[in-house]
């Protein structure tokens, strides 16, 4: 049913890349702020300037996490230390709460000017889901995901959404964890065995994998099909429509 198998009883849906086009708003919005951060250090500390790279960067280190867990293992990655700060400190602190908290500025300004257009083939699976009785959730690790939904016209598709800020308020890991998964399907009522995942980032295909859920979908968006099969996606997608088949 749907491209699923007849177990499944349920579908959790990330929402950037997968149903809304949003996902080259942040690449462009991590992009721009850790190169201006890491052209101001260049100049601070003679280093050499390696920009972020918005396909191997954005694919390893912040696509699919929570926001300041993306800027620290990037930062990682390039042999950076900051401190951790806290939620509260503005844009222009140089802590990795302060570079996540800039980077959410430009995704939102950038959402404000341009609008969330949602994907066609996307929508037209999720009322395919919803006509065959299968429960629904929206499973992101973004603190603005309701204002999203609401923003492609959305938000009324869903059972449930668990968000970053869903996450932060019951202690939930991030993915490649599969927590927000698994807090997706008790939220309608399933077992992990009977929901599919949805998604487009490779961190989620791992938590997707690691929750032992029933079915996982990588929606390959930025051609990396082969990575998204390595990291435990049972079938890979270039739209969600693909599963309708003749529908």
């Amino acid at each position: 049913m749907l491209g699923l198998p007849e177990t499944i009883r349920a579908c959790l849906f990330d929402l950037d890349g997968v149903l809304t086009r949003t996902a080259a708003v942040h690449a462009a919005a991590w992009k721009s702020m850790f190169d201006a951060f890491l052209q101001q250090r260049a100049r601070q500390t003679g280093e050499p300037l390696r920009p972020f790279d918005v396909v191997h960067d954005y694919d390893e280190f912040v696509d699919g996490r929570p926001r300041y867990e993306g800027v620290r293992e990037f930062l990682r990655s390039r042999g950076i230390e900051l401190p951790q700060g806290s939620p509260s400190d503005p844009p222009a602190a140089e802590t990795i709460d302060g570079l996540g908290n800039r980077k959410n500025e430009l995704v939102l300004k950038a959402i404000h000017d341009g609008g969330v257009q949602a994907y066609e083939g996307s929508v037209r699976y999720v009322h395919a889901a919803r006509e065959a009785g299968l429960h629904r959730a929206v499973v992101s690790s973004s603190t603005n995901c309701r204002d999203v939904l609401r923003a492609a016209g959305i938000d009324d598709l869903f059972e449930a959404v668990v968000d970053g800020v869903v996450a932060d308020r019951e202690h939930l890991r991030g993915k490649p964890a599969p927590d927000t998964f698994l807090a997706g399907a008790r939220a309608v009522g399933v077992e992990p065995a009977a929901a599919a995942v949805f998604e487009d980032a490779l961190a989620g295909v791992e938590a997707g994998r690691a929750g032992g859920f029933g079915f996982v979908v990588g929606v390959d968006r930025a051609d990396q099909a082969d990575a998204l099969r390595a990291h435990g996606a049972d079938v890979v997608v270039s739209d969600l429509a693909d599963l309708l088949g003749d529908r």
